[in-house]
């Protein structure tokens, strides 16, 4: 019924479209629907009370016809033992891996979700700034050219390159208009698949630079000039000096939503080139560059190589940016909380691992007893202890790892509307899970350790 729940809600929010953050006329604010996030949660607690389930049929089912199979794993001269014990063991080994599995599948839920909601807020202002640095005021194309030399040859720069910005009238309306190299653009800024319609970016730009004079227009124009693809679009673009206009055809080839600097509402995007030879005055120049290392050192390095050259010319940096958004929540600074999150994730995962193990030992120490008395070594006890831990730690570490999958991808389903793209994947911090398996591990190990070095004959004595 839960797992029910879950699909009918995210289903409902797939269809309705569900924002959280919207902006009605221009003006962003958040409107939240709580019942949203009942899908997530009913897919957590649906996920495990099937573990609990599927698990239980696997150890009374599956552990025989593996024996029956002569599986790897099942063929030494403990094996049938030890597929007894587990099996017999069955509702205590259940909830054990649904604890292990419900630890797993916090730890990678909370770590996928803050490392992408942290990926996507990067992402979020180099879109607002347009690049890790970006210098814009520059109102002539030869200053712009030795601007660019010098920046290029900045140590703790990767790469610089320039955007024309303009206006241009499309029918009454008067537009932004920015002039790109489409070939090179991607080398200093990040151009997500969301920004573009019908196409990934990729694809979007090589339409534009595979066509001249091509032209990028928003959904709104599309609509108000039913445009089709390869149509002809007349902008009227400055000339010169006392606002003077001229006309210049250029044609469709595909629809942008977003574009670095660009504003939310309606834009274009052309080839630089063709710009510069349809209105070769009347635009401003900007230099996107992206950083090797630290953008804010980047930029204080271009501002003291820009300051004496062209006054009136701004440097921004994106980790200032990102400071500064106050359009959505992604100016939410959640390092402080993804570390706590984080830290009980681990501790949690840790703690349910060896409480199960501790908890399985505790419930047989009589029967360790018993085999002690009847001959039973060392190392005949631990295969046994081995292969619970083995089975607790495995089955729970995959379910738990799945499930916490489906539920990060749930909940950035649910908050795409925080973004200004949303994103177009999940982010994955590998270093941090695979440190949460190793710690699991260790702790696992350690505790095996003590439980076997502690003496079980003394139980005897107590019973008898």
């Amino acid at each position: 019924m839960l797992l029910a729940v879950a699909a009918a809600d995210l289903w409902w929010m797939a269809s309705a479209g569900y924002e959280l953050v919207y902006a009605p006329e221009g003006a962003a604010s958040v409107s939240v629907h709580y019942e949203a996030f009942a899908g997530p949660f009913c897919l957590w607690l649906g996920a495990m009370l099937a573990t609990l389930r599927a698990f239980g049929w696997l150890l009374k089912r599956g552990l025989p016809l593996a024996l029956k199979l002569r599986l790897p794993f099942f063929s030494n001269r403990l094996a049938p033992l030890v597929a007894a014990s587990l099996a017999r063991q069955q509702p205590l080994l259940s909830g054990a891996l649904g604890l292990v599995a419900l630890a797993v599948s916090f730890a990678v839920s909370t770590a996928i979700f803050n490392a992408t909601y942290q990926a996507q807020s990067r992402v979020d202002a180099e879109l607002t700034n347009g690049a890790d640095v970006t210098v814009c005021g520059i109102t002539s194309a030869a200053l712009a050219s030795g601007l660019l030399s010098k920046l290029e040859r900045l140590p703790e720069a990767a790469a610089a390159r320039v955007m024309q910005h303009g206006y241009a009238y499309v029918g009454n309306d008067l537009q932004d208009l920015y002039g790109i190299d489409p070939r090179t653009l991607g080398d200093v800024t990040h151009l997500a698949n969301a920004y573009f319609a019908e196409a990934s970016a990729a694809a979007a730009l090589n339409a534009l630079a595979d066509q001249p004079d091509g032209v990028l227009v928003s959904d709104e124009t599309v609509t108000d000039f039913q445009l089709r693809r390869d149509d002809s679009l007349t902008l009227r673009l400055p000339s010169g000096p006392g606002q003077a206009y001229r006309n210049a055809s250029f044609r469709f080839v595909g629809v942008v939503r977003e574009f670095p600097t660009a504003p939310k509402d309606s834009f274009l995007v052309v080839n630089g080139a063709y710009l510069l030879s349809q209105a070769p005055s009347g635009l401003e120049w900007t230099i996107l560059i992206r950083s090797k290392g630290d953008p804010s050192r980047l930029a204080l390095r271009v501002s003291r190589l820009v300051g004496p050259i062209a006054g009136g010319v701004k440097v921004s940096d994106v980790v200032s940016a990102q400071r500064q958004i106050r359009s959505s929540l992604t100016a939410v600074d959640l390092r402080g909380l993804t570390l706590l999150e984080l830290t009980f994730a681990v501790v949690f995962a840790v703690s349910a691992s060896g409480l199960s193990l501790f908890l399985s030992f505790s419930e047989r120490r009589r029967s360790f007893a018993i085999l002690s008395a009847l001959g039973a070594k060392r190392p005949h006890l631990a295969a046994f202890m081995w292969s619970e831990a083995a089975v607790i730690l495995i089955g729970g570490g995959l379910v738990g790892t799945a499930v916490g999958g489906v539920i990060a991808f749930a909940l950035v389903k649910v908050l795409a509307g925080v973004f200004d793209a949303p994103p177009e994947g999940l982010t994955v911090p590998w270093v941090y899970l695979f440190s949460v398996v190793a710690l699991t591990a260790a702790g696992v190990r350690l505790h095996l350790r003590t439980l076997l070095n502690r003496p079980v004959t003394g139980e005897l004595r107590a019973w008898v």
